[in-house]
């Protein structure tokens, strides 16, 4: 869906190699890019309507002799230890959304999530057919008909006949099972993949603390594991979702009837983190003290607000010095052209140029008062009392102030003549080959 979209996939391995391989990788990107005279932005979102840039996080948990304890096998319905693992993330993911939310909250991934190809904001589970009839099942106390594997057709004879995964290609679910892993699908492209990791991993530790404390006193293993299971299914099941996240039905039945939250943005999601349940978990798994907490909370919304302020300040100094001024002098040029061709003839019309003087005036007065809006929103923040009150003030009336004048000048562009414009359009930054 993006011109020249590529993906780049690191060899699996542990996680703290993993995050040095992640952090090492974007730093290479970024120096090969200088190297050829370019920049690497990083940024979820430059463009409006076209893809963003995000990364997807493939994990699992194996043991220290490297046995998968997420691979399903053959029959995944006769799988205990592969259902007990599973039962743990379902758990995690649905008691610790909003920490898997916060963990990958930036000013640029709130652009990103909801849209094209990205996950919703909206926390989910996405486990494909195949699993969902096996937890039903045991919720229900009914034997598994099983899912029919679907041959896939290759049209060429050489090649064997192989089994369609029956796990999931649903691109709009942010936490998906695929095969014999996990993908969380959340992370934006500047995200470091340490705190996605870190929540992910404090989470589930959490899940499989509550089992063993429960089935290390069982007196009958077999029939408490599968109580355990078949009651983790029925309080979690809520979390588990296959269809389409990005309609707005699911909004409605996420929220109104299952109780799921919607953290859209930083601003909402990063409070979150001190929320008791979450920062009696983190500091019972020996994760985080309190005071790190807290610290890690005011650090990233101190970072949210100091990088939307930047960019409403750089779109006050490009609209003042540079988009006014270039729509001013378009509408010079046509107004001298309307003179012009009027002393040839009163009794021209001059419908193009008087239509589009009319439009772009209306648009200027707009831009004017909403750059003076932006400017007072912006200077206002200094008023606020703590990170807190900053960031729901940006949430809540800049990042509002800065769309409406993005829509102005957008407007504007499209009855601007290209020479006068002082920026690249789209087409030039994606298409052009200078």
């Amino acid at each position: 869906m993006a011109p020249a979209q590529h993906e780049l996939a690191p060899i699996y391995t542990t996680t703290n190699i993993a995050a040095d391989h992640n952090q090492l990788t974007m730093e290479i990107m970024q120096k090969v890019a200088k190297k050829h005279g370019m920049v690497c932005l990083l940024h979820e979102k430059p463009f409006a309507g076209v893809n963003g840039s995000g990364k997807h996080n493939n994990w699992s948990v194996s043991t220290n002799t490297g046995v998968n304890l997420l691979s399903p096998g053959e029959t995944p319905h006769e799988n205990a230890q592969f259902l007990l693992f599973l039962c743990a993330v379902i758990q995690a993911v649905d008691d610790y959304q909003d920490l898997l939310r916060l963990s990958v909250a930036t000013a640029g991934n709130d652009h990103r999530l909801g849209a094209n190809e990205a996950p919703p904001a909206i926390i989910s589970v996405f486990l494909g057919d195949e699993l969902t009839g096996i937890l039903n099942a045991i919720k229900n106390d009914e034997p598994y008909a099983g899912v029919e594997k679907v041959q896939m057709k290759l049209g060429v004879h050489a090649l064997p006949r192989f089994s369609r995964d029956t796990t999931d290609r649903n691109r709009t679910s942010p936490f998906a099972f695929t095969g014999n892993k996990f993908e969380f699908r959340s992370l934006g492209s500047s995200n470091s993949i340490a705190c996605a990791n870190i929540m992910l991993n404090a989470a589930v530790a959490e899940s499989l603390k509550q089992y063993a404390d429960e089935l290390e006193k069982a007196e009958d293993f077999q029939t408490a594991l599968h109580e355990l299971i078949k009651s983790v299914i029925i309080k979690h099941e809520r979390i588990l979702f296959d269809g389409d996240g990005y309609g707005a039905d699911w909004v409605k039945e996420a929220t109104e009837v299952r109780g799921l939250s919607n953290l859209k943005t930083t601003a909402d999601a990063m409070p979150k983190l001190l929320d008791k349940k979450n920062m009696d978990m983190l500091i019972r798994q020996k994760v985080f003290s309190e005071a790190e907490i807290h610290s890690r909370c005011e650090i990233m919304l101190e970072n949210y607000c100091k990088t939307v302020n930047i960019e409403g300040l750089t779109m006050v100094d490009m609209v003042r010095k540079d988009y006014l001024p270039a729509i001013e002098e378009y509408l010079y040029t046509l107004a001298r052209a309307v003179d012009s061709m009027k002393s040839v003839s009163a009794n021209l019309k001059c419908r193009y140029e008087i239509s589009t003087i009319e439009k772009l005036t209306d648009l200027t007065d707009n831009i004017l008062s909403s750059v003076e809006i932006l400017e007072q929103e912006l200077a206002d923040l200094k008023n606020c009392k703590d990170i807190f009150e900053t960031s729901a003030a940006i949430r809540d009336k800049i990042l509002p102030a800065m769309s409406t004048l993005r829509g102005y000048v957008d407007a504007a562009e499209m009855l601007t003549s290209a020479k006068y414009w002082p920026y690249p359009s789209y087409g030039k930054l994606l298409f052009s080959v200078q």
